[in-house]
């Protein structure tokens, strides 16, 4: 039996030095477009009322030495929820672990993710 959801997943966000670069790669990749961009944070996805991918930006990220666990993979999860307050509330209930900054928390692994508010595109969650 399952409850209803917390949240619903807005964008994976992939952390990188150059977020235009990186979007510019995986809309060509996709064949999505780009459909936000600042100086440090750019969304690749069907539509602006879409879920997609999010680069931010990481001025000093060292790439990834997978499978060498020496340097992890720098990616979290974006979960949009109606509110912010009661969904961190039903994820520390489900195991999750806060951390400092607005909205931020573990899953029981230690993947970061965060609650966002739901954009005004999306459908309510609950």
């Amino acid at each position: 039996m399952f409850a209803l959801p917390v949240g619903r997943l807005h964008h994976l966000i992939v952390d990188c030095p150059d977020p235009m670069a990186e979007a510019r790669f995986w809309s060509a990749v996709l064949g999505d477009p780009i459909t936000y961009a600042d100086e440090d944070f750019v969304v690749v996805s069907a539509s602006t009322a879409a879920s997609g991918l999010a680069f931010q930006r990481a001025a000093d990220l060292a790439p990834p030495t997978w499978p060498e666990p020496a340097v992890p993979q720098q990616m979290h999860l974006d979960v949009m929820v109606d509110d912010q307050d009661a969904a961190g509330e039903a994820v520390l209930a489900l195991g999750a672990r806060r951390l400092p900054g607005d909205h931020v928390y573990t899953d029981p692994a230690g993947h970061p993710f965060c609650l966002i508010r739901r954009p005004t595109w999306a459908p309510l969650v609950n």
